[in-house]
């Protein structure tokens, strides 16, 4: 099984690819945590979803495509020029709300429903903010992040933050977490049904 020979990905994904490229956007995430965002998001019909880091819109390609019925999902970035060039490549997306914000004020000022899969994939949310954002995670829905192996482009210090960040995430009751040593390292995290919103 080569994981690198995929047949079906979005439509989409190559002009995010090579946009990617032109940009010079260094942190995307990788075909294989699209692939497990979109199979796990299939499992979600009529599901909310949020995104907190959009990045050039790779992650989010996939997350779209696993998008059942009236499911709807919210990406947020605070770079405009990012969000801009995503807005374009996903132009006439329904299901999709856009938002050009600094993740940690929204994740602190926001009240609304909880969500059936958040992908952490910036600070906010995942180094700061965790209390609140697993408390927007639904009964039965993932939390999900990745980069939690060495990385080449953490900064010094970063790889005990997240040793820190495994640990929490182990300790914690109200969650399930599996570890995945996959792709650039994945942690799947599943609320229990008695912890829900």
């Amino acid at each position: 099984m080569n994981i690198s020979e995929m047949t079906r990905i979005p439509a989409v994904y190559p002009e995010l690819l090579k946009m990617t490229e032109e940009v010079g956007f260094t942190m995307p995430s990788d075909v294989s945590i699209g692939n497990l965002l979109q199979t796990l998001i299939v499992s979600k019909p009529n599901g909310t979803f949020l995104e907190l880091g959009t990045g050039t819109g790779l992650s989010l390609a996939w997350m779209l495509e696993g998008m059942q019925l009236e499911s709807e999902v919210i990406s947020l970035d605070n770079d405009e020029r990012l969000i801009q060039l995503v807005e374009n490549a996903f132009e006439g997306e329904s299901k999709l709300k856009l938002l050009c914000v600094d993740g940690g004020e929204w994740i602190s000022e926001y009240k609304g429903e909880g969500f059936d899969l958040i992908f952490a994939d910036t600070w906010a949310g995942k180094y700061t903010h965790l209390e609140k954002t697993l408390s927007m995670v639904k009964s039965g829905g993932y939390y999900i992040i990745d980069d939690m192996n060495p990385q080449p482009n953490w900064p010094d210090g970063h790889e005990e933050k997240a040793k820190q960040l495994v640990e929490t995430l182990e300790n914690r009751e109200d969650f399930v977490i599996t570890k995945l040593d996959w792709s650039t390292g994945i942690i799947i995290a599943v609320k229990k049904s008695n912890y829900g919103k």
